[in-house]
This record gives C-alpha cells, structure tokens and sequence, in this order.
C-alpha cells in the first residue's frame, strides 16, 4: 500500500510554440523552488513519473519543458498526458505559450535563429506548420499565455503570481560579508567597501574574535564614521529594493566587504540584515567566517 508521501505532487508541462518564451518561464519556476527539466521526451515521462515516486516529497514541485526540438518524439505525447492523467498522485497542469506569426517571426529574425520545423526555409513555413501539430495540445492546456505584448519580465511576474504558494518570499535579499583579500563574491550584484571604517584587527584581544563578537561589533558601530555610512546606506538600500523587486529580481546579493572578512564586514552585514529582515524576506551569509572555519576543522 502507498504511503501517500507524494501526495500533493505539482507538475506543470511548459510547452507552445517556439519563441513563445519557455526558457523564461523554466527560469522562473526555477526561482519558485520547482524541480525543473528542459525538452524532456514525452517517452520519458513515465520513467519520470517512476522517479518523482521514488522520492517521495523531494520532488513535489515539477515543472517539464515540452516542445518540438524532440519532434520525433511528438506521436508518444498525447498517450503520456492521457497516462498522467489517470495518476492518482500528482496534479498535472499545461500551460501553453502562445504569440502572434509576426511577433514570432521578428523574434527569430532578432536572434538568428532557424525555425526548428524550418531548418533550412523560411521562419513563417515552420511557425505555421508548428501551429497545426500544437492545435490539439492547445486545446488541452489548462491556462494560455499570449505573449505578443509580453516583456520577458511582464512573463515572469505573470507565472510568479500564479503559480507562487507564498508571494511574500519571493523576492530574497542576501547579505553577504566578505573579505577583499579573498577576492570579491562573482555572485554579488551589488558591492560596498567599508575598509575606511576603525579596523578592530589592530586591538590584539579583538584580532581572533569576529563581527559576530559582540564586543568586536560594539567596537564597529560606536564611530560616527559607521553611523553615517549605515544611515546612508540603508536609505540607498531602501531606495532601491522596491524597485529591484518590481523588475522581478527572484534575489539580490549584497556584499559588504572589508579587509579579511572577519570583523567590521561582518558586523555591518548583521546590522543591515538586521534592519530588512521585516520587510523582505532576509538571508544573511558570512562567507570568509565560514571558509576560515573549515580550515580549522
């Protein structure tokens, strides 16, 4: 007898036609925490569907790209929907992405590409041979998206507010400390040098301790020097945030370096994390505190 560990299991087929925006819609619901493949063969979907079981809730949010690269595959799709459909388990939905010939047509012009129904012809011959085979999958879809007048963002946000469980963690901020002697995090999107700031690395009882350290933090904040750059900082920070939300930004990495990572970055990392923490949802990392303790291990 089942378990019934994967119930509740969410499975949404991306597919329509091409340039119609599946790669931004797998993009985001890799942002909304679905276990996500691209063009995966409807010939698989029953070994996929064996896989997600055997997991139990560690798959119970999928999302799966469907299209006609793996047209070859095409005749095997409606026998695996059909099959999905009897599945007692796991919810299925299509969403199917749709634009107009023109729109199509531009974007493949503005990319280069070749129509892949139309390798060697022109771009509208494989749209509108793709429209024919699509027509009965269309008509199977759950939910349509026309994305003629769609932005890539506008796209995005459109899949967040459906699909997202919890809107209000959407958007993550991360505040990370590190250490320019490390070298400067290649996944910060926005960097501050607090290296002017009162170095506790010259008190010898503070040289071991860390921003952490209450002591070692009390000793970063008490300059009028920090107070300004954090009253600064924050209302830039504030400023911006919104904004960076609105665009649709799933994250924002924000790295606060001094000189090794241990003491004045880590402490204002803390106190800005700190200051967002009720009104985004807030991470906060400390990545040369870390990497040292590893090296002591």
């Amino acid at each position: 007898m089942s378990t019934g560990a994967v119930n509740e299991t969410q499975m949404v087929i991306i597919t329509g036609m091409s340039g119609a925006g599946k790669t931004v819609a797998i993009q985001s619901f890799e942002d909304l925490g679905f276990f996500c493949v691209d063009n995966l063969p409807p010939t698989l979907l029953p070994k996929f569907l064996e896989l997600m079981k055997e997991s139990g809730n560690k798959m119970n949010k999928v999302a799966l790209v469907m299209d006609l690269r793996g047209r070859e595959f095409f005749d095997h799709l409606f026998k695996a929907l059909d099959d999905l459909s009897e599945t007692s388990w796991v919810t299925p939905q299509i969403l199917f992405l749709d634009a107009d010939d023109s729109t199509l047509v531009r974007r493949y012009k503005e990319t280069r590409r070749f129509h892949p129904l139309a390798p060697s012809g022109l771009p509208l011959e494989g749209i509108k041979h793709e429209r024919e085979l699509l027509e009965e999958l269309k008509g199977r879809a759950q939910l349509i998206y026309n994305t003629t007048r769609l932005k890539p963002r506008e796209l995005r946000e459109k899949i967040l507010t459906e699909f997202s469980v919890n809107k209000t963690t959407l958007f993550t901020v991360n505040v990370m400390s590190f250490g320019f002697k490390h070298g400067i995090p290649i996944d910060a999107d926005l960097v501050f040098d607090v290296r002017f700031l009162p170095n506790p690395h010259y008190i010898e009882h503070m040289r071991p301790k860390t921003g952490l350290d209450e002591e070692v933090s009390t000793y970063v904040l008490k300059w009028s020097e920090t107070q300004k750059f954090l009253e600064k900082v924050t209302e830039l920070l504030s400023f911006m945030l919104p904004h960076y939300k609105r665009e649709g930004k799933a994250q924002l990495v924000i790295a606060i370096g001094c000189t090794g990572g241990q003491h004045r970055s880590v402490a204002l990392t803390e106190y800005i994390g700190d200051f967002f923490k009720n009104e985004y949802h807030t991470r906060i990392t400390h990545r040369d505190i870390e990497g040292r303790r590893e090296k002591e291990r």
